[in-house]
């Protein structure tokens, strides 16, 4: 058949028309970090401290996975959670984020998704001025992040952050405001619900890093102290009210996206940033559970990861509970998985994509994770040093040859004997090996 103009452009019309129904179809996504929280204090993982309706509900109409990973201590899991990539490619202070850094912002608004965080930032100037005062000024401010819209807590110079909680100060779009008799949370979680609502007829992005539950542990509004006006006396008895507004909070998110119809065509992710804080102890059935915040055992680093798309997130072989191990780097592929985009072609990317698991497919799991763990320069962080290992669901390979089997000893108090389960020591140890040379390229 001849293609004449007139055909030619209602062909040309019928192709636009459907990409743009297609692109109509994308997938919303919402993705949640919590503040120190590890997994032992959700219901659905087993905790008998805490009351969490509102995710345990979440996780039984999802996926639940039980060995999702975080870095030990926040900005290293912000960032590569933000950029898919291994620390130490892109690592500058604790608290810096690079001023040239693309983030998964930039990336899903290049793909044409309307984008929003509220919540921490906290990757700009982190240390105080009697204090590594080089670092001082340096990071990269929210407006170059690649959000249309931002409201967030610890946005610029560190003495300037005020309250996350009672009283509040943020940086909303640029402007400076401090909200008394307000809730941050509250604050934060009614911006993204009002953004959500002006952008439900394109797609969209929310990054919500939530400032629950950090320390300090102050009152919420659920707590009693909040109406004797104690609202900004910390005391440790507070983290259990915290874990539950926070639970209560994340189920405001949900409703909103339910009361507008969005559920069905919205990825929702609930992740942690670390561990939780030292000196929490939490009941997780009979065991007790020490937080280890900080740390690089289980303490510290093992964190809930809930994923729920309704009416494509599929009941798996095993149920609504996948073994699949997951870290921070494998959000940003499977994002990209999830709208049917590729990530630029010069982008190192270290994350697999989780995206087929939660369709109810085999996918292709992670058989290991790496870690390079450093939190230095920064105010504070003095006390830690370099931690490199690499490990499966049961074993742990450190690079100084420490092997640890986790089942068996999940604190890391009894390394096995050198000639011990030498299969996996191999395989961990190439791994180990493998990014040794990437490092060194780098050097």
């Amino acid at each position: 058949m001849k293609l004449t103009r007139r055909s030619f452009l209602q062909l040309t019309a019928g192709t636009l028309a459907f990409a743009q129904t297609a692109r109509a179809r994308r997938p919303n996504i919402v993705m949640i970090l919590a503040d120190d929280m590890g997994y032992e204090c959700l219901g659905s993982y087993g905790s008998t401290t805490y009351k969490t309706p509102r995710l345990d509900k979440l996780a039984a109409e999802g996926v639940r996975f039980t060995h999702a990973y975080a870095q030990p201590l926040c900005t290293p899991t912000r960032m590569q959670l933000m950029t898919g990539q291994q620390n130490f490619r892109n690592w500058r202070a604790f608290g810096v984020m690079d001023p040239k850094e693309i983030t998964f912002g930039h990336l899903m608004s290049a793909q044409g998704y309307k984008t929003c965080i509220a919540g921490k930032w906290q990757l700009y100037s982190y240390n105080p001025p009697d204090y590594q005062p080089e670092w001082r000024g340096k990071g990269k401010p929210p407006k170059d992040a690649g959000f249309d819209e931002y409201c967030l807590w610890h946005a610029w110079q560190t003495e300037d952050k005020g309250s996350r909680y009672a009283d509040p100060t943020f940086d909303e779009n640029g402007q400076i405001k401090t909200l008394k008799g307000k809730y941050g949370e509250d604050v934060f979680c009614d911006y993204i619900n009002r953004f959500v609502e002006r952008h439900r007829h394109e797609p969209f992005f929310v990054y919500y890093p939530m400032t629950l539950t950090h320390p300090p542990f102050m009152p919420t509004p659920r707590s009693a102290e909040w109406a004797r006006e104690n609202r900004l006396k910390p005391d440790p008895k507070h983290y259990k009210d915290m874990v539950e507004y926070m639970d209560e909070v994340v189920g405001r998110v949900v409703d909103n996206l339910d009361r507008l119809g969005l559920r069905e065509n919205t990825l929702i992710l609930f992740y942690s940033d670390n561990g939780t804080p030292v000196g929490v102890r939490s009941q997780l059935g009979s065991r007790v559970v020490d937080g280890g915040k900080g740390l690089t055992t289980d303490a510290g680093m093992r964190v809930p990861l809930i994923v729920d798309w309704r009416g494509v997130t599929r009941v798996t072989p095993s149920g609504k509970v996948l073994p699949d191990l997951v870290d921070s780097t494998d959000f940003l592929p499977t994002m990209f998985d999830a709208i049917g985009a590729k990530l630029p072609p010069d982008r190192v990317a270290d994350g697999h994509s989780f995206m087929p698991q939660l369709r109810g497919q085999k996918g292709t799991p992670r058989e290991w994770i790496y870690c390079h763990y450093d939190p230095r320069p920064g105010h504070d962080k003095d006390q830690y040093g370099l931690l490199i290992f690499a490990r499966n669901q049961r074993y742990k390979l450190y690079s100084d040859g420490r092997l640890f089997d986790i089942d068996a000893d999940v604190l890391e108090e009894h390394p096995l004997a050198p000639g011990a389960a030498a299969p996996v020591r191999k395989k961990l140890q190439a791994v180990i090996d493998k990014y040794a040379h990437d490092r060194s390229s780098l050097a």
